[in-house]
């Protein structure tokens, strides 16, 4: 049995934790009624109105007024006006604004990866970030953050988390003609004759203005061009927050039409070549009808690239980066078929078209399924790849196994019984009998794993890392 130090910490959902969000409709006949009225009011009563909505809401939200101009634009893209006083505007944007409250429904599954910042702290301590599902309203999932650090022998503090909370915005950045070309390449492919049309580096407004002075010319419609091209823009793009922004108060809310529905489980990792660091996090994303492995990108946790994987293998939950290359390539562990532990190798970050099986389910209580629970962590006895497995009455359960440094598809060795299963505490929640985590860290002698119990709160487990190799190497049922 491995010594495991389960921590008093428990981090809970806060509803009071919420985002200004535009208050969208499908049709022109929502948003007309609304800016009719406020066009016909007096102007004294515009500004009394206003007033006291910025009175009663300004203290919860980051720049209320900004964010009220920016629906009232796209309130005016349905029912164009002009002529309208500055108040009006901003009265007009109150009406199509809603708060929406992230954690209302939950918050859980985390991963955990060092702070690009780790001044200012006692000697051995570690400051890190932690990543968190939470979900609101809908069952809409988004990434929130707090942070902590760790102490030298293994203690642990949280962060007090700002009260108020942006979503950042969408940078507009031209992409590259090959950028689009592949990846339009993979979803039935686009003429020759259109790419040809397009300059090096566009933006999808240029792009979209450079198609139709085609369409003028050639005398053909290129709307399927043109919804390709669309779809590459909204899946693949930029967000930014401003710098004065706390991490604990960013949240990645849903953009693309491809997460719509949630952002799910994002899986940090730390990730070095060379003198470089990126942090690179794998989520689901879910449309509410299928799910796509995409990808985040930051190295500050404040800007951040959101990409999708392309590929054959691009397929299925639970994707999750080792933190280096392997014999010059990425790699990845996965789960195509929803049961099985994969491995994965690219020369490209984003195209993955092959995967083999690494591990299966043997034992009773993992034989519904077993995946990745984040990426693996480093040891000079192999990489150490945390998991978990599904057994009867659908618990989930937390599992070591090792892979080879030099060639990760040898398992050497797996538990032969899980290191975490759920106490009389943890298995009461939202999901019951569920532990479950997307990452842990190493730091020191210890691995800190921070984990969910039955999706209803979050917290830490301690262990140091020779105990389990130790129970890896000698335990008589380590090979799966």
């Amino acid at each position: 049995m491995i010594p495991v130090r389960r921590t008093s910490i428990r981090l809970k959902a806060n509803p009071r934790r919420v985002l200004p969000r535009f208050l969208g409709f499908s049709d022109a006949g929502r948003f007309e009624p609304v800016i009719r009225h406020v066009s016909g009011m007096e102007e004294q009563a515009v500004e009394a109105q206003l007033e006291g909505i910025c009175s009663e809401f300004e203290s919860r939200h980051i720049n209320l007024r900004a964010l009220f101009e920016a629906h009232y634009q796209r309130a005016r893209a349905f029912v164009p006006v002009d002529g309208l006083s500055p108040a009006r505007q901003l009265l007009i944007g109150a009406y199509f604004t809603h708060e929406y409250s992230v954690e209302a429904a939950a918050l859980f599954n985390p991963s955990i990866v060092p702070h690009p910042d780790q001044s200012e702290l006692e000697p051995g301590a570690l400051r890190f970030i932690l990543s968190l599902r939470a979900v609101g309203e809908g069952h809409i999932s988004s990434a929130a953050f707090k942070t902590g650090i760790v102490s030298a022998s293994g203690g642990l503090w949280l962060d007090p988390s700002a009260p108020l909370l942006s979503s950042g915005e969408v940078v507009s950045q031209p992409l590259s003609r090959d950028f689009v070309a592949r990846r339009i390449g993979g979803n039935g492919g686009i003429d020759r004759e259109v790419l040809n049309a397009l300059p090096e580096y566009f933006t999808e407004a240029e792009a979209l203005k450079a198609i139709g002075r085609l369409e003028k010319t050639s005398g053909q419609g290129l709307g399927p061009a043109k919804a390709r091209i669309a779809e590459v823009f909204n899946r693949n793009y930029s967000l930014e927050f401003e710098e004065e922004t706390p991490l604990s108060s960013r949240i990645i809310f849903p953009r693309s039409d491809s997460e719509s529905n949630g952002m799910e489980d994002v899986r940090f990792v730390r990730f070095r070549e060379g003198d470089k660091t990126l942090f690179l996090g794998t989520y689901t994303a879910y449309n509410g009808r299928a799910i796509y492995p995409q990808l985040l990108e930051t190295e500050d946790f404040r800007s951040f690239r959101i990409r999708p994987f392309y590929g054959k293998a691009a397929a299925g939950k639970g994707m999750a980066f080792f933190p280096e290359k392997i014999n010059g390539k990425y790699a990845m562990v996965g789960r195509q078929d929803g049961r099985n532990l994969t491995l994965m190798y690219s020369d490209n970050l984003y195209f993955w078209d092959s995967y083999e099986l690494l591990q299966q389910p043997q034992r009773e209580w993992e034989l519904l399924q077993m995946g990745n629970c984040g990426s693996p962590v480093k040891t000079p006895h192999g990489w150490l790849l945390l998991t978990h497995a599904v057994g009867p009455m659908r618990k989930y359960v937390l599992s070591f196994t090792l892979l080879s440094l030099d060639d990760p598809s040898v398992v050497l060795a797996s538990l032969g019984q899980p290191l975490l299963s759920p106490n009389e505490e943890e298995r009461e929640g939202y999901v019951p009998n569920v532990l479950y985590t997307c990452g842990m860290m190493q730091h020191r002698e210890n691995l800190i794993i921070p984990y969910a119990m039955s999706d209803s709160s979050i917290s830490f487990a301690v262990v140091e890392t020779e105990e389990v190799i130790k129970a890896l190497l000698t335990s008589k049922n380590n090979r799966p």
